[in-house]
């Protein structure tokens, strides 16, 4: 038997890092207490032991990697990881205090509720690591620090693992009695591993013992895949019944009736800890307020038959026992609904299936398959319940606007044989919306002017759609929709594409196909949205801007993006000609049949915020100093976790700000940065306050005029900030830029190459970070640096969010 590694002395210096005390060892490292004179701050330095085998070199490599993609509050962020006399070393945070395995050590955690609050931090973190892709996979009281303010951090992810990963041979990895049953199986590593691990801490957080514990830790392993885990008897009288199947549902040994992501887990949580009506969606039968609306709609005459007839179709195109013939006999008892479905599977959008010349049903289904004409035929059959209705026009709208997400989803779905669910998912998001539209046209109307008060002095503030249906119906649109297509008998999985996924979109591709499914529905929502509230006008600019901030999660170009907004729009004339809905010339509807062209003059669409195109080992020249781009977004990532910490605290609007434009100042080596805020007098953007050369001078020269007369020349700078959209000019001397540059620019403030992000709450524009280079072209971004640029000023549009 092998005895511990002895107790190690303090390296004398490890990179610009100096060790001042010890903090733990473990069998591959030590951690110490260090100084960073730079910086001049505490961190925790990881040191393997020399003569370390490649494996763990490579293993604290594959962590470095991991975690330095992770920024969030409650994740312990990797400042740096070098080597050193072929050493190999690690630089956190440093976070004083213990664990939670400090804490359990003493017994229960305390309350119920101290345990729940604390779980949703660990919750939070896990949602942000999944979100960019990393599975923890040895998660445990041990690498759960508690620090002084009692915040949950996640550390150590020496084993995690990509969720792209899932393809590849796995081994059998984690910690004996924290890991998951398909984990110990060696299966393909996934966001519900972790939500296990949860699980199995928050029910030991309760109880205060361990809840699969064994001497032999291959017992431990074989219980888990063998056995249920469940909560022990004589939990404290906090742990009621709502709690314990919440909790017990994470423990569930079947992945496909746990819950699904750590976001379900914390909301669940949530729930209990804050009741509210507009949490998660329950049972129709458990909820009296959606039981209420369901018999409402049920003494209307045409939601029992358009109910039967869903089912119908749903469960004909589901079962593998039934046939074509079965399928086409259902569509041909409905005479009307067999004439416009044939109109549809003969305009151009299916000419790859054989589509232009097809007269039966029959040669539909065969062509089209079942869930083409699934997808076809519950379209049809909303759309003919609607036609009976007083207020049509505006059904016809939202029925379009729902056509049009779909149709957009279906574009944009990467696997062809995901196509159709990617419609209905996209088209069914907002069915709760489309129904009260339908039954409730009153409260539908009430949910709008809550949603888009009139813009006056004293108004009350608007509320998201989620509330203020929640408000007005007693449950939210999403949870209303989702009711109903548990009664259709809608699939588990197309349910759970029904739910739309908070937060903003992940920084890298969503690979699993569930989460995938709801991220492509709410985007295609989100455009369709843009497209029928916006002007045509400003639509294409819109959109593309829309694209930018979807086109990473969905991996997906930009191009790729505004090309297939264009084909989903085409499909959707189509379809609204074969479906005989007609629209008056003055109706919102007539938006979203326009075509997506820039608008006429706009030049600034080619200047938009891309990531330039990166070669070798790309640098950007600051004065006489060479900065490399990894160097740049280190720079940028650290200054994000400060100002992250920052606002965690009670913090001073003014100093984030300028936290904020120092980082952006030093990350990229501009020449200035200037932060301009709406004057409420004028409804200008002025310069407030800035870095760089001759700022005190420049900065107050800034004047952006937010309104103008109709017919009035709009500069560069007024129409990105109504446009709302990132803008690298990269070189403003070219002509169709120069002309657009407003009077003031040219004198003191005047720039060959410039950026610009505005800043807007509500969709209005309040303020603007400006930043500048002596050079044209000087300004190269990467797609890493640019995803930083938006994080910072996304934080700022959260300081002034969180100061008011």
């Amino acid at each position: 038997m092998s005895s511990l590694p002895p107790v190690s002395q303090p390296p004398a210096a490890m990179g610009r890092f100096r060790p001042i005390k010890q903090l733990g060892e473990g069998a591959q490292a030590t951690v110490w207490l260090a100084h960073d004179p730079r910086l001049d701050r505490e961190v925790a330095l990881k040191v393997l032991h020399k003569g370390a085998e490649p494996s763990s070199v490579d293993a604290w490599l594959h962590e470095a990697r991991a975690v330095a993609r992770l920024t969030h509050p409650n994740i312990v962020p990797v400042f740096e990881a070098d080597m050193q006399d072929g050493q190999a070393y690690m630089v956190f945070e440093y976070v004083s205090g213990g664990t939670l395995a400090d804490k359990l050590r003493a017994g229960p955690y305390g309350r119920a509720r101290d345990a729940v609050e604390l779980m949703l931090g660990v919750l939070d973190g896990l949602g942000a690591a999944h979100a960019a892709g990393v599975v923890h996979r040895d998660l445990k009281p041990s690498n759960i620090m508690i620090d002084a303010k009692g915040r949950a951090r996640v550390m150590d992810f020496g084993i995690a693992a990509w969720i792209s990963d899932a393809g590849r041979p796995q081994r059998v990895v984690g910690t004996p009695g924290y890991i998951s049953p398909e984990a110990a199986k060696g299966l393909a590593p996934s966001p519900q591993m972790d939500v296990f691990a949860s699980a199995v801490m928050l029910a030991e957080m309760l109880s205060g013992q361990r809840l699969n514990y064994h001497p032999d830790p291959w017992a431990a392993v074989r219980r888990v895949i063998e056995q249920d885990l469940l909560l022990p008897h004589g939990l404290g009288t906090d742990v009621d019944d709502k709690l314990r199947a919440t909790i017990q549902r994470g423990l569930a040994r079947d992945p496909a009736q746990r819950w699904h992501t750590a976001r379900e887990f914390h909301d669940a949580l949530a729930e209990w800890l804050h009741p509210t009506v507009q949490a998660e969606p329950v049972d129709a039968t458990e909820n009296a307020t959606l039981e209420f609306l369901l018999r409402r709609m049920r003494h209307k005459t045409d939601f029992p038959a358009m109910s039967d007839a869903m089912g119908r179709i749903q469960r004909l195109t589901q079962s593998e026992n039934e046939s074509l013939a079965s399928i086409s006999n259902e569509i041909l008892k409905d005479v009307a609904l067999t004439h416009k479905l044939l109109r549809l599977v003969n305009t151009a959008q299916f000419s790859h299936a054989g589509g232009g010349g097809i007269t039966t049903v029959s040669r539909a289904a065969a062509l089209i398959g079942f869930a083409g004409i699934r997808n076809l035929a519950m379209s049809l059959i909303l759309l003919e319940r609607m036609e009976n209705k007083a207020h049509a026009q505006q059904l016809r709208v939202e029925f379009l606007r729902s056509l049009m997400a779909g149709s957009l989803a279906r574009e944009l779905c990467s696997a062809t044989r995901e196509n159709e669910e990617a419609f209905l998912s996209a088209m069914l998001q907002n069915l709760g919306r489309l129904l009260t539209e339908f039954y409730f046209p009153e409260e539908a109307e009430q949910v709008r002017r809550i949603t888009r008060p009139e813009r006056r002095e004293g108004a009350a503030a608007p509320l998201s759609e989620a509330a203020a249906s929640a408000q007005v119906l007693g449950l939210s649109y999403e949870q209303m929709g989702l009711g109903v297509a548990r009664q259709w008998g809608l699939p588990e999985q197309l349910q759970r594409a029904m739910r739309r996924p908070d937060g903003e979109a992940p920084n890298r591709a969503v690979d699993a196909p569930a989460e995938r499914q709801r991220w492509l529905a709410r985007a295609a929502n989100d455009v369709a949205d843009v497209i029928l509230h916006s002007d045509p006008s400003e639509a294409h600019a819109k959109v593309k801007a829309m694209a930018q901030r979807y086109s990473r999660a969905l991996g997906i170009s930009a191009q790729d993006f505004d090309t297939a907004a264009d084909l989903a729009r085409r499909n959707l004339s189509q379809m609204a000609e074969a479906m005989e809905i007609r629209l008056p010339k003055s109706s919102p509807g007539q938006r979203l049949l326009a075509p997506l062209t820039p608008a006429p003059g706009d030049s600034l669409s080619p200047h938009e915020l891309h990531a330039t195109t990166v070669m070798y080992e790309p640098t950007m020249v600051l004065d006489e100093r060479q900065v490399s781009l990894e160097q740049a977004s280190e720079t940028l990532a650290a200054g994000i976790q400060d100002i992250t910490n920052a606002m965690v605290e009670n913090f001073k609007l003014n100093e984030v700000l300028r936290m904020i434009l120092e980082t952006i100042y030093r990350g990229l080596g501009f020449r200035r940065v200037v932060f301009c805020l709406r004057d409420p007098k004028t409804e200008t953007l002025t310069g407030r306050f800035g870095l760089g050369e001759g700022v005190e001078l420049v900065a107050p020269l800034f004047r952006v005029p937010l309104r103008h007369a109709p017919g009035a020349h709009v500069d560069l700078f007024a129409a990105v900030c109504q446009k709302g959209v990132d803008t690298l000019i990269a070189d403003a001397t070219v002509a169709k830029i120069a002309e657009r540059l407003p009077a003031w620019f040219m004198g003191a403030p005047k720039a060959p190459s410039f950026l610009i992000l505005p800043m807007a709450m509500k969709g209005a524009p309040f303020a603007m970070i400006y930043a500048d280079k002596a050079t044209p072209g000087g300004i190269d971004l990467g797609e890493k640096e640019l995803s930083l640029l938006r994080t910072l000023r996304n934080q700022a549009v959260m300081a002034f969010k969180q100061a008011s």
